[in-house]
């Protein structure tokens, strides 16, 4: 019996199923061959009276913006597949970003408060034989899932919401006038937050292999010597399985929570989530200082994450996708709460405007599926921390040129760090960080080139140059904000999104 089938052995649910089933699903995207569902139709007869301004497809992440629009009277239905409720194991996020639940009227301050199940201080980050960095409030909350939708729950259902559970979406018309989903609700606006799965977005893409993945297993567990304090990006091996490895804990409110992640193409011959798995738990003990004979495992975490070098562009009119379904997670991180809470004030206002002004066409959709080049030029970051199938680099290549970055960025301050630690790309920030890296590391610079390949180089200069761009943008537009009060609605609209789109692809959403 392998390590993975006796610690999955020991917890409730069927879990090494459900791994093999994940995997089952990992194996077929990458080989390309999953049926395109077509689950989207289009027809010229008018729908006639809608019932609905808005449903919502998938309830765990699309409460947060139902709750959202109901609270500004928008008439909101909300499907999931199953019953609505929060997983056992916390949402790790960083303190400030939470306050947009109370500014957006979802959570009062004391509801915050009762949201949040733990806190930790310092996080680290560290690499196999090179640099440690420590710093603070980066990640260091972790919310409780179940009392936090459970919360949302009640007050979109006192705002007027309707929830339907035990509801999987089967499919949608689109007419000129509105979209009737599973032949039954009649709305203006369909949100698929159903997640990088969604059916949707399946049919969007089109079979389209995704560009990367990045790979995540763990568990949270108890036996784990005491500690208060986190890892967020740490390795302690060179490359292994052409995958170099970094892990991640935090403190959880029943023990500890340990991850294992890697990126990684979509090609076939890639190692599975349960050969990732036996990695992790061989590691263990190396990375933690623990025999796994010590632990008892409270619960598995494994997942996969596609990402997308391009944005979805969705042609249709009256779809809107939006959190992991929208592909605007970072390569580098996971998507999910963090990503949905990032863009939950600027989506929650785009989609009420869009409401009011009638902007529902594929046109006025895609102005609120930004382009960010805050997150387009991670993806050089992502290829230099990944190794092709064949490549051939020095084992601890990529945990030097690492441990290179952060020591520049930990001597440039926490206006450097901080913000790239929590996904947000700044162009000064940037650009100091390349030069310092380049002048004191030019050796290990120049090993990159050839481990990303010149494409990928020459993409992200062009990327690299729309995150300046867009901070000039987005600085022109903060000082024209009055000119557009005279505007009227329907270009406001668009000026709006613009607006937005500048914000947040030059990293200005930064919120410290």
């Amino acid at each position: 019996m392998s390590l993975t089938e006796n610690v999955l052995a020991q917890l409730p649910g069927n879990v090494l199923d459900k791994l093999r089933q994940a995997d089952r699903i990992l194996t077929s995207l990458r080989e390309g061959d999953a049926a395109v569902p077509v689950v989207v139709k289009e027809t010229q007869q008018p729908n006639g009276v809608v019932d609905w301004d808005v449903v919502i497809c998938g309830g765990t992440l699309g409460i947060l913006i139902g709750c959202a629009l109901a609270l500004k009277g928008v008439r909101v239905a909300l499907i999931e597949r199953s019953i609505l409720r929060g997983r056992e194991q916390e949402w790790n996020i960083s303190r400030k970003e939470l306050q947009i639940f109370v500014e957006l009227g979802l959570l009062t301050d004391a509801e915050l408060e009762q949201a949040i199940a733990t806190k930790y201080n310092p996080a680290r980050v560290s690499f196999y034989g090179g640099t440690e960095v420590w710093v603070k409030d980066v990640l260091n909350i972790g919310v409780d899932p179940v009392y936090l939708l459970e919360t949302l729950k009640q007050r979109f259902l006192a705002s007027g919401g309707k929830l339907f559970e035990n509801t999987p979406f089967t499919q949608a018309v689109i007419h000129p006038d509105g979209v009737v989903v599973n032949n039954q609700f009649k709305t203006r606006l369909l949100i698929d937050a159903m997640g990088h799965l969604s059916p949707i977005v399946q049919q969007a893409r089109q079979g389209q292999k995704p560009d990367a993945l990045c790979l995540v297993v763990g568990t949270c567990a108890q036996g784990f010597p005491e500690n208060h304090t986190g890892d967020l990006l740490l390795s302690c091996t060179p490359v292994q399985n052409q995958c170099q490895y970094f892990w991640e804990a935090f403190p959880a409110r029943d023990g500890r929570t340990t991850y294992l992640f890697t990126y990684m193409d979509a090609n076939p011959q890639r190692l599975s989530l349960e050969a990732l798995f036996e990695d992790y738990l061989r590691f263990m003990p190396q990375y933690q200082g623990v025999e796994l004979s010590q632990l008892t495992f409270q619960r598995a975490l494994f997942g996969f994450f596609p990402s997308y070098r391009h944005p979805l562009k969705i042609s249709w009119s009256r779809i809107l996708p939006v959190g992991d379904s929208s592909g605007s997670q970072s390569p580098l991180s996971f998507g999910g709460f963090g990503a949905m809470v990032r863009h939950l004030q600027r989506l929650t206002l785009g989609i009420h405007e869009a409401l009011q002004t009638d902007q529902l066409s594929a046109k006025g959709m895609t102005q609120l599926q930004i382009y960010q080049p805050s997150l387009a030029v991670t993806w050089l970051f992502q290829k230099a921390m990944s190794v092709n199938v064949n490549q051939k680099i020095e084992p601890n290549q990529i945990n030097q040129l690492l441990s290179a970055v952060f020591q520049q960025m930990q001597q440039l301050g926490e206006p450097v760090l901080k913000p790239f630690l929590q996904d947000i790309v700044q162009f000064p920030a940037l650009t100091k960080t390349l030069i310092k890296t380049f002048l004191t590391h030019p050796g290990l610079v120049a090993k990159v080139i050839p481990q990303v390949g010149l494409g990928t180089l020459l993409d992200w200069m062009l990327h690299y140059g729309n995150l300046g761009t867009y901070s000039i943008l987005f600085w022109f537009s903060q000082i024209l904000e009055p000119w557009k009060k005279s505007l009227p609605s329907i270009p406001k609209y668009y000026w709006n999104r613009w607006s937005d789109s500048w914000k947040y692809g030059s990293g200005s959403d930064y919120f410290d």
